[in-house]
Formats: C-alpha cells, structure tokens, sequence
C-alpha cells in the first residue's frame, strides 16, 4: 500500500542522523537558517545533507516521518536576495524535529511548552521556534532539547 506525501512548503535537512525541517512563510528565512546549521554542523565535522528547500514530500513509513525531495531540484536551495546554490544533498531521510523560523520582531518571549506541529491526523513533531536571525542554530538546538544533547554536532 502506497502512503499518499504531503506536500509542505519548507526546508529539510539531515544533521549527523537527525531530521531537521524547517518551515515558516514565505520570506521568513528557512532556507538561510537551514544553511547556516549545514555549515555548523560541517565546521564541527560533523555529515550534515540538505534534503529539500521549497517543496518538501513527508511520508510516514510505520512510526517514522520520512523527508523527500522532488527530483527536479535535488541538491538546491535559494538564499533570499543572494541566488540559488547547489549543496550536498541525499533524497529522503527521517524527521526528528520541526524549527519555526519566527521574526526577530514579532518572537513572543516564552513561546509554549512542548509544541508539536501537526502534519495530518496522525503525524506529528516536537516544534521549536527559532528566531531567523540565530547564529548557531544547532548549539541552541542542544541547549533548547536535552534529547539532543551529546548528539555531534549538538554538543
């Protein structure tokens, strides 16, 4: 039986092997806070792969939700106001985790505890809220997650 994807406007990567997708509107800066937790995780040497910018497929595949990317643009990705820019990529992994990319003057202080962000029915991920000007993504991402904590790169 084929499990139907859902099509979600955003940016997924892979950090050593946890998923990371990125979503927000338009503009917001998911694409660039998405580079810039790449180029963390790569100058602490750790593997890190985008997935998808723009479009991502999410497909469950029994408790697991699995990030694909359409063929046509593999390995792409859009830097708002610079161009696009062609990263090391990998067609589908699984997501551990879903990153709001808020701006930095709209950010509610104390956002809520244990988000999660429903993608159907059934499919859900824990959500953190990042604001789109963070500089090291991945080390607030451990300090903001003990479950990845000691995880390379979120030390």
């Amino acid at each position: 039986m084929t499990v139907q994807a859902t099509n979600v406007h955003g940016t997924a990567i892979v950090v050593g092997t946890r998923g990371l997708l990125f979503v927000g509107p338009s503009g917001s800066g998911k694409s660039t806070l998405a580079f810039t937790c790449l180029q963390e995780a790569r100058r602490a040497g750790a593997f890190a792969a985008l997935i998808a910018d723009d479009q991502v497929f999410i497909r469950r595949t029994g408790d697991r939700l699995i990030a694909e990317r359409p063929a046509s643009i593999a390995g792409l990705i859009e830097i708002f106001g610079s161009g696009i820019a062609r990263l090391d990529s990998i067609a589908k992994a699984s997501l551990d985790l879903v990153i709001r990319v808020v701006p930095n003057d709209t950010a509610e202080r104390l956002p809520p505890d244990n988000e999660m962000l429903a993608l159907d029915e059934a499919a859900r991920l824990p959500l953190l809220r990042l604001l789109r000007s963070t500089t090291q993504p991945l080390a607030l991402i451990a300090a903001l997650r003990p479950d990845f904590r000691g995880e390379r790169p979120f030390t």
